[in-house]
């Protein structure tokens, strides 16, 4: 059985994945919690990945400082060489554990994490961990990849989020995570400490040029990223993988090509 702490991210940090991830913006991934964020506030972000979102949401509470945890010191170095390239200075970016912040009690204004809770094997333990440390507002976005769909249908597609999921689930966490969001929030105690709301947002692709290059995105991390290997350890042979990964390039120069995926999103304003 996974424990806490022991998780093992699906994906890893290969190009394809921080290429993707990088795509993320304060106003695609964390809309939900824009309307909350003002000058000065301090703001922590927990698993910032290659640190996009954390950037943008800098930027919005500067001069307040913003502190970044992420467990991955590869994680940690790339997002560094972003706030570096962008001129944000008011990031301090370390690595810990969503389990274990390093931080006293009420230390910041607003805790958020961004797809981060999926991964985890006790997602109610990490939400208690960042209300402890939040004085205003906790905010955490999740996706749902079981409602995943496009359009032309592909088999290779299909085959792959059947293999993802399944992939997730070994690993500890839980790939559907949008439609647990008000559960964990309950099982975390969280509506005793304030208002909870949960709601839905979506990642749509639609156009040529997001088609393609998510469509090229997703075929590189089939065959270059730690999911290729993950993809070979639940059985699939390398004529398996290729074909997700052909299908999903040939998916993404499709004229009727379109993609679409749902994300949860909690917010706890603290009383």
């Amino acid at each position: 059985m996974t424990r806490p702490g022991d998780e093992n991210y699906v994906h890893g940090h290969h190009a394809s994945v921080l290429a993707a991830h990088g795509a993320r913006t304060a106003q695609n991934s964390a809309a939900h919690l824009l309307p909350h964020l003002s000058p000065g506030m301090t703001l922590l972000d927990v698993g910032f990945g290659p640190g996009s979102i954390t950037a943008d949401l800098a930027r919005i509470v500067a001069p307040a400082e913003v502190v970044g945890i992420e467990a991955a010191p590869d994680a940690v170095a790339a997002a560094q060489a972003l706030m570096d390239a962008r001129g944000v200075d008011n990031v301090t970016l370390r690595t810990g554990s969503v389990y274990a912040l390093p931080f006293d009690d009420d230390s910041f204004d607003v805790v958020h994490c961004h797809q981060v809770l999926q991964y985890l094997t006790d997602p109610p333990a990490a939400l208690r961990e960042m209300a402890r440390v939040a004085r205003r507002v906790v905010a955490a976005r999740e996706v749902d990849y079981a409602v995943m769909h496009w359009c032309p249908a592909s088999s290779g597609m299909s085959d792959w989020l059947d293999s993802y999921r399944q992939i997730a689930r070994d690993s500890g966490g839980e790939p559907d995570a949008a439609r647990h969001l008000r559960a964990w929030s309950n099982a975390a105690g969280l509506p005793a400490l304030g208002e909870v709301r949960v709601d839905a947002s979506t990642w749509t692709y639609a156009t040529p040029e997001v088609t393609k290059w998510w469509g090229d995105v997703q075929s590189a991390r089939v065959l270059e990223s730690e999911q290729n290997a993950k993809l070979k350890a639940l059985g699939l042979d390398d004529e398996r993988i290729t074909t997700m990964a052909t299908h999903w390039r040939e998916w993404g120069e499709h004229p009727d090509a379109y993609f679409s995926m749902t994300h949860g999103e909690l917010l706890l304003q603290l009383d």
